[in-house]
């Protein structure tokens, strides 16, 4: 649907979804299966979320094809057929608008349509407690709940270097990609960080550009992908077991990798040369299986060591030039950070076109409108790529001016960082339901996993509601104050608060640097369960005017 002839002004629904990735396209197809009234506003021109936006040049996924889908309809898992190990942008946008074919999803979405600002009233709908939600094209409606699905890694963040405005060449942000290619033939190139964007990135670029200069503030661990074409047997052989194998995936720590074996072992408990072969095998393999080598990677900084320094090795072994190579090499926790995983990437550093410029000791002074200068030196460049990642789990929720009871903003809520009961929900905003947000799994976990158990635990409540003739919903304060500190305290046990990463904010300046995510995917499906099954414990509910 488009922004044009997309709602009448005034109108009405049971629920308002925010965003149109894969979040918003099962939460409007688990909504509309039930019976509820529904609308999807979607700031893009079209659906599919992060992989709408992000079109970089090696753009892809880091869990396997075979996780990274829908379990929710037989039919449709059963009907999908993935071409690589880990699908690469296109084919995952190509997935998104496949379901939202086969599903007619189509019709209840409004593209190119910004929400701006929603405010919770006890009138708001049709008499009822409920949300008055305005859009950038002057559209206002109402909804008795306000679902936001606007996404872990949604709002770009593109550093205010001074003298950005005057650079002469093409700026680009890996996260807000143009649609059209876009050509590096004969170009001078800057890639500006080295996260999980510029890692894939990077060896991609390298092969086009005339010169690319990589700006690197923090080296990053990468592990090999070792991406190829999924073998036809071994699709059969998962698809014929499906609901068993995703059953063991939601039993898996972070949703995933049941495929992998898991050492229940301490990395310390094997002598060196067996530890050495254990990382050798699993570096061989590729992928995330690198980290469950041992059981004691993420709590014991001891044996985190042995890891950090096996794949510090690796950069030695790889990158030809002793002192790039140096440069190249982490010295924070590895873990700490999701791990990267890549195609060549430090490989490319061998290549003549290629030039590392660490700016963690000499920081980008200035954007020229030549390049960007550093310690003095300006390097000249023709095309600038900011790959520096995102406002993480809380930017997209917070550029809504969003007011819950008495006016209260979610900017001055969360001023001193996101407090949620469960990630779901926020105390003073009734009504109102986060999918994958702040205090959940999440970014811990595969996604996927965690958006269905959300909009499945969602869709639930709202039946559960509507049943039982309740009003509102609403987290209390004791609950939420509780699991905040729940899931700082499980933080506290690993050594993920260890590192300067956007899972705690220190990526944004002036952002509260608080532990966002929650550790742990089958321990808080327990608990999302046991609170549904206690009644909504932690909620206080308001019953409706008929059912008063």
């Amino acid at each position: 649907m488009s922004a044009a002839d997309a709602v009448p002004r005034e109108a009405r629904f049971d629920a308002v979804v925010v965003g149109a990735g894969f979040a918003g396209l099962y939460m409007l197809h688990r909504l509309r299966s039930a019976g509820f009234r529904v609308r999807v506003f979607e700031a893009g021109g079209g659906l599919g979320g992060t992989w709408y936006w992000n079109r970089y040049p090696g753009a892809r996924c880091d869990i396997e094809s075979m996780e990274y889908s829908f379990s929710f309809n037989e039919a449709l898992q059963q009907e999908w057929e993935w071409t690589e190990r880990y699908a690469g942008q296109a084919e995952i946008l190509r997935y998104a608008n496949h379901v939202a074919e086969r599903f007619d999803l189509r019709r209840d979405i409004v593209f190119n349509t910004r929400v701006t600002a929603a405010a919770f009233g006890e009138s708001a709908a049709g008499g009822e407690p409920g949300w008055r939600v305005v859009t950038d094209n002057g559209a206002t409606v109402a909804a008795r709940f306000l679902i936001m699905a606007t996404g872990c890694l949604s709002t770009a963040n593109l550093p205010d270097f001074e003298g950005r405005d005057t650079f002469r060449g093409e700026i680009y942000h890996t996260g807000r990609w143009p649609h059209e290619r876009v050509d590096f033939a004969g170009q001078r190139v800057g890639v500006v960080g080295t996260g999980s964007s510029a890692v894939q990135a990077i060896p991609v670029i390298a092969a086009q550009a005339r010169h690319l200069t990589v700006f690197q503030r923090t080296p990053n661990y990468s592990i090999p992908a070792r991406n190829a074409p999924l073998d036809a047997d071994f699709v059969r052989s998962i698809k014929a077991r499906y609901a068993e194998f995703r059953a063991r995936n939601r039993q898996m720590h972070a949703g995933f990798g049941s495929l992998s074996p898991h050492n229940n072992a301490s990395a310390l408990a094997d002598d060196a040369a067996t530890r050495q072969s254990n990382y050798a095998q699993r570096w061989a393999g590729g992928g995330f299986a690198f980290l469950g080598a041992y059981n004691d990677l993420l709590v014991s900084g001891e044996a985190n060591d042995t890891a950090a320094a096996f794949v510090r090795e690796r950069i030695r072994a790889i990158v030809r030039d002793p002192e790039v190579a140096a440069r190249l090499c982490p010295d924070n926790v590895i873990g700490c950070k999701r791990p990267c995983l890549d195609t060549g990437y430090f490989e490319t550093f061998n290549r003549p076109n290629v030039t590392l410029v660490d700016v963690r000791a000499n920081p980008i002074e200035r954007i020229t409108p030549e390049g960007i200068r550093v310690a003095g030196a300006v390097h000249a460049l023709d095309r600038i790529v900011f790959a520096t990642g995102f406002d993480a789990m809380t930017g997209a929720v917070r550029a809504i001016d969003l007011r819950g009871r008495n006016g209260l903003s979610i900017g001055a809520k969360w001023a001193g960082g996101p407090r949620t009961y469960l990630g779901l929900a926020t105390a003073g905003f009734p009504n109102l339901f986060l999918i994958s947000g702040p205090g959940s799994p999440s970014v811990l976990t595969n996604m996927m996993c965690s958006i269905e158990q959300h909009v499945e635990w969602i869709g639930d409540c709202l039946e559960r509601l509507r049943g039982d003739g309740v009003a509102a919903i609403e987290a209390t304060r004791a609950a939420e104050d509780a699991w905040v500190d729940h899931v700082n305290a499980v933080a506290d046990l690993t050594l993920y608060p260890t590192c300067n990463s956007w899972y705690l904010g220190k990526n944004i300046p002036g952002k509260p640097q608080v532990f966002m995510p929650l550790v742990g995917f089958p321990p808080y499906v327990e608990k999302c369960d046991a609170v549904a099954a206690e009644g909504y414990s932690g909620f206080a509910l308001e019953a409706t005017a008929d059912a008063a």
